[in-house]
């Protein structure tokens, strides 16, 4: 008995050991894997920290010990990670706020070295509001001048003193709540002592174009990893600052204050898509999306355009499966609320509802609902449903837009269309007013030059060899996705796939869908050129996008990792070097050069209606022109220059019939339609040179009266009447009849339309 109970407790004790040595066994081989884990979750910085910690994990598997328990290594080496990337991030969200605030001042003072605006009076700081931009700030002075901000908005929504003859809504018209919240915070900060209103104002304007060029580093640092890109970025975007803004020139447009708020929407959308974020940071990225979306939206007219392209690209991720449906879910609500609520805000704009963008998201929703297996399958069924997918989701969106405009009549539908087919050359027309829209700076084809800038500071190619890379991998990753294959979320540098990253494939499509549109439009290489510089910045410094290349090309001589890390800081390294060297001069240059801006004419011109002219008198001329009208003296015009209303166009060509070859009688009783008191007549306009082949006022007016043919390159006329602009200067009958000149120099002309017809022969 007593053996075997000595027999017993040793076999007893033997199995206690056995299963403490497997316990000691199994621990060092299951510790390194939750090391793994701890560092995907804490670190989402970069390559640099993975390869950092996998080779400190190696060595340290080495020399520990199998008896001591690895209980504070993980600890130590996450506080390590933890402060690494708390360093990196204090620097580059120090580098983005340097860069946004240095880009302000420098827009700053290049405004005063070319404009003299420190030095100038009241009406020439107002003149140097170019292009008709001028108009919006008189809203703001307004506002300024009211007993109150509620009665000064209350005046806006029933405004009579603009256009002659009609009382409009100009919050909705004009888009005027820049304009609104800048003079209620003007007011409400008490700046009236401390700063001029026009300063407070063009301080908005380029503290806004601070947090845009911040938002594009940001974006650029998210999707590479390093702050370095986002310094790329930024010095880019001002050296073709002639292709990326027109804040240089005019201050006051409405997408100088909209477009900040979309790069902040593009930058929290790409964090939002990213894979390795928090749930924290994801429901940051969403509220920032939220209020960015609605915020621009409400500030410019053409936002909803904006968005429908950036919903086709989120439409595309979708289809091929390559985001979670709980973000697309999200980011629809996101689309549909901001909708809704600047309906509300825009005062019910109709234009809303027949946006393509709310009918995109309705006919996603509804095909998403009748196709809820698209997703599954084998390829060619996978390929065909998706072919089905597209049919479904574009029809149902053209039905819905059909139905509303039938519903709520939109007067623009029927003009833009006409508009697209002269464009693209499905159609001809004699229309003034398409014929002028044709001719806009902002609506033809852009020119050699714009490329050929953007090659000589070297982003052209690199944004070519990084669209390259990027948009085949991602062809890839689609195959892949419509074969079945699982999207890989836990991206390693090693994969070398760059394509399997949301947020890349989604710039992917936007630059391309961007790009196509700038190069049918000249206007829109301000959307597209900013994200050209972010996105090759991004390429170029990412080691994820070499480690792509070396994959494809087998790369074994040299270790594709290390030598990924080595070019992603060296080629930018150099690239940012030549671009010092060679333009940073220029800057200071810019800075240093006093530039001659006057209008002498124009100020004599504001000046004489301000003195002279009275205060109930309504003026007609070009839509330029009578926007500064309306700024510096506040008198009643014609038009506006609002080229996506078609009343004000149709105005704009009546107004422009006196550089027509029209009688005297026709104008005078075209003008006293309109009760016109006042007409001003340009000299620019009436003996106009213009290098773009039948884009002259006077020829548009030619051909849309038939007053003059073109055949096989010859000119037949077959108006009995000379042009109006010249005949009335010769002052004799039947003109003085009818106009009496009261003010006159080397640019402008003002004609009296008598209100008494006075027969002299």
């Amino acid at each position: 008995m007593t053996e075997l109970r000595c027999r017993k407790s040793e076999i007893l004790e033997g199995d206690k050991d056995e299963e403490e040595e497997r316990q000691n066994d199994a621990e060092p081989q299951a510790k390194p894997g939750d090391e793994d884990e701890d560092e995907q979750r804490t670190d989402s910085g970069g390559a640099e920290d993975n390869l950092q910690q996998r080779e400190e994990g190696e060595v340290s598997d080495q020399h520990e010990e199998p008896n001591q328990p690895p209980v504070r290594r993980p600890k130590s080496l996450t506080t390590s990670v933890f402060l690494q990337r708390l360093v990196r991030v204090f620097f580059g969200c120090l580098a983005a706020v340097a860069c946004g605030m240095l880009y302000a001042v420098y827009l700053s003072t290049y405004h005063d070295r070319k404009f003299w605006f420190s030095t100038r009076q009241e009406l020439e700081r107002e003149i140097t509001f170019q292009g008709g931009s001028g108009l919006y700030y008189y809203y703001y002075k307004h506002m300024l001048a009211a007993p109150s901000f509620e009665r000064g908005f209350y005046e806006l929504t029933i405004d009579n003193r603009t256009i002659s003859g009609q009382t409009i809504n100009a919050v909705e018209r004009l888009f005027l709540y820049p304009e609104l919240i800048t003079s209620l915070i003007y007011r409400l900060t008490g700046s009236q002592d401390y700063v001029e209103p026009i300063y407070f104002y063009i301080g908005a304007v380029f503290g806004l174009q601070a947090v845009y060029v911040t938002a594009l580093f940001v974006c650029s640092w998210v999707m590479s990893g390093t702050w370095v890109a986002g310094m790329l970025a930024v010095a880019w975007y001002v050296i073709n600052r002639a292709d990326t803004t027109k804040v240089d020139h005019s201050i006051p447009l409405r997408d100088n204050w909209a477009l900040p708020y979309f790069s902040c929407q593009v930058a929290a959308l790409t964090g939002f898509l990213s894979n390795n974020i928090s749930s924290a940071a994801e429901m940051f990225c969403y509220l920032t999306m939220s209020a960015t979306t609605f915020t621009f939206l409400l500030l410019w007219e053409h936002s909803h355009y904006v968005l429908f392209v950036q919903g086709l690209c989120l439409f595309l991720l979708d289809s091929f499966d390559l985001v979670p449906p709980r973000k697309m879910a999200d980011i629809h609500k996101v689309y549909l609320s901001s909708l809704f609520l600047a309906y509300l805000f825009q005062f019910q704009n109709a234009a809303l509802l027949s946006s393509p963008l709310l009918s995109l998201l309705i006919g996603s929703v509804l095909a998403r609902y009748f196709q809820q297996k698209m997703k599954v399958g084998p390829l060619v069924a996978r390929v065909m449903k998706l072919c089905l997918h597209f049919h479904l989701v574009f029809t149902t969106g053209i039905t819905f837009s059909y139905l509303v405009k039938k519903l709520i009549p939109v007067s623009e539908s029927d003009f833009i269309l006409k508009f697209l087919e002269v464009k693209f050359g499905l159609n001809t027309t004699t229309d003034f007013v398409t014929n002028f829209l044709l001719c806009q700076d902002s609506l033809q084809t852009p020119s050699q030059d714009l490329f050929l800038r953007l090659t000589q500071a070297s982003v052209l190619p690199f944004y070519f060899l990084v669209l390259a890379v990027c948009l085949l991998s991602t062809l890839q990753t689609i195959y892949r996705r419509l074969s079945g294959q699982p999207l890989n979320t836990q991206h390693k540098l090693e994969d070398g796939c760059i394509g399997e990253q949301p947020q890349v494939i989604y710039h992917v499509f936007h630059t391309l869908l961007f790009g196509g549109l700038a190069l049918l439009f000249d206007g829109m290489k301000y959307l597209w050129t900013p994200y050209v510089c972010m996105f090759t910045a991004f390429g170029v410094c990412s080691p994820d996008l070499w480690m792509t290349v070396f994959k494809w090309l087998k790369l074994r001589s040299i270790h594709p990792v290390v030598l990924s890390l080595i070019l992603s800081t060296a080629v930018p390294t150099i690239i940012g070097f030549s671009l010092w060297r060679e333009y940073c001069p220029r800057v200071l240059a810019d800075l240093s050069d006093l530039q001659e801006f006057y209008d002498p004419d124009t100020v004599e011109l504001m000046s004489w209606i301000r003195s002279q002219a009275p205060v109930a008198a309504v003026f007609a001329g070009s839509p330029q022109l009578l926007g500064a009208v309306k700024l510096c003296s506040g008198s009643a015009v014609t038009s506006l220059p609002l080229y996506s209303d078609i009343h004000l166009l149709k105005k704009t060509e009546d107004m422009y019939q006196v550089y027509a070859m029209r009688s005297a009688e026709d104008i005078y009783k075209l003008l006293t339609s309109q009760k016109i008191n006042y007409v001003i007549i340009e000299e620019s306009i009436c003996n106009e040179l213009s290098l773009t082949e039948g884009c002259r006022i006077k020829d548009l007016l030619d051909i849309s009266n038939g007053h003059v043919v073109y055949d096989k390159g010859e000119i037949y006329s077959f108006s009995k009447y000379g042009r109006f602009c010249h005949e009335i200067k010769m002052n004799y009958s039947p003109y003085t009849n009818y106009f009496t000149r009261v003010f006159w120099n080397r640019s402008y002309h003002v004609y009296k339309v008598n209100s008494v017809i006075s027969f002299q022969y």
